[in-house]
């Protein structure tokens, strides 16, 4: 047999898919499954996205990109980020990329050397960590308490960096905990960071989609964060493998090097398609869809209480809830199967996200029509009712 690099071994599987890998071959055999596993919005791209689209295509404009793609969609990128977000950004600084996958991996090649260590919370979202383990470092899990929204706070910081430790990879708002990092506590975190010379990669993939107060750039904090976002989950287009990397300049030559022999470019059509996520009539329609994922994390969280489901750390933003189920006798992994093959409901156990909540916690998402979550509710009634 041909030998697999160790890389392969240090991968972490990504249980999420799993679950809905269960729930198909289920629904292929005639059940009623709905799901609250995958991370995926509900709605597509709208009307006047896919006609650009297709004017695009009848245009001819399939060809390579620019590696840092086309600059009228950076310009919109960093205008976006400047009127949303309150963050000033020159486009040069923006970096298409294919997904916000494609942002996260020439992150991490061009930072990380082989041996270096990166801080990152637990839980987080599993496939980051493999980035790491791409480029040839360490990711270093930090347990976090929901008292703290389940983030890193600087005292972690001090704890856990050590000699060969070079940086951390946040989230805010977090998947799988839906969790923002208030901008005070965010902004200590830096500094702790920025003591240790070392640099902050911050996943703001789901900042659009937030409930409270209206969301603010870490750019707005530091200027010199790398920040990854994409079109996949505010604007959702998760097949148009589009989003973008935000960097300091001293930092653009090196990322286009590497973009253009990693991707080349990211799918030209879907950048030009993209253009028209930012026009207003446009942006009405994302903003009145924030508005529904709001309506049903609000119908789910008292619905949650009523269930005996602890929700520690309310979700602010994304489309999640991490549910500790503690007082239900079962670990998550056994919940979660149950509740699939009994109840036709899947979610993901807390074992996806990382080991310090992992037998007591799962992740449920309302990336789903409001309706199928009221019959969600009723049947996860029903289940537990007679567990």
């Amino acid at each position: 047999m041909v030998r697999l690099a160790d890389r392969t071994e240090r991968t972490a599987p990504f249980y999420a898919v799993e679950v809905l890998k269960q729930a198909q071959t289920l629904t292929a055999q005639g059940r009623d499954i709905i799901s609250l596993g995958i991370g995926e919005p509900d709605f597509t791209a709208p009307s006047r996205v896919l006609e650009t689209l297709n004017q695009a295509a009848d245009a001819g404009l399939s060809g390579y990109t620019a590696p840092a793609g086309i600059p009228a969609l950076r310009e919109a990128i960093a205008h976006y980020y400047g009127t949303a977000f309150g963050a000033s950004v020159d486009p040069a600084r923006v970096l298409v990329t294919s997904g916000a996958s494609g942002a996260l991996l020439l992150a991490a090649m061009a930072l990380i050397n082989p041996g270096d260590e990166i801080l990152m919370p637990d839980p987080s979202y599993p496939a980051n960590r493999n980035f790491i383990t791409a480029a040839g470092g360490i990711t270093r899990l930090v347990p976090t308490t929901a008292e703290h929204r389940y983030q890193l706070r600087p005292q972690d910081i001090e704890a856990h960096w050590g000699p060969a430790t070079r940086g951390v990879l946040i989230a805010s708002p977090s998947n799988p905990t839906g969790t923002s990092m208030p901008r005070e506590a965010l902004r200590a975190l830096i500094a702790a960071v920025r003591t240790r010379g070392g640099f902050i990669i911050l996943d703001e993939i789901y900042l659009g989609l937030y409930y409270d107060e209206p969301p603010r750039s870490g750019l707005t904090l530091d200027d010199d964060l790398l920040i990854i976002n994409s079109f996949s989950k505010y604007f959702h287009m998760t097949g148009w493998r589009l989003g973008w990397l935000m960097a300091p300049e001293t930092m653009m030559p090196a990322l286009e090097r590497l973009a253009s022999s990693l991707a080349i470019c990211a799918p030209a059509l879907a950048q030009h398609a993209a253009l028209s996520c930012f026009e207003p009539e446009v942006m009405q329609v994302y903003e009145r869809r924030r508005l529904s994922f709001k309506e049903r994390r609000d119908f789910l969280l008292p619905a949650f209480k009523r269930l005996g489901l602890s929700v520690p750390a309310a979700p602010d933003g994304a489309f999640y809830i991490f549910s500790d189920i503690q007082a239900l006798g079962m670990d998550s992994t056994t919940f979660c199967h149950r509740l699939l093959r009994e109840a036709g409901v899947a979610a993901v156990p807390g074992l996806d996200f990382g080991q310090a909540h992992a037998r007591h916690t799962v992740r449920f998402s309302y990336a789903t029509d409001l309706g199928r979550l009221h019959e969600a509710v009723d049947r996860m009634a029903a289940f537990l009712a007679h567990r």
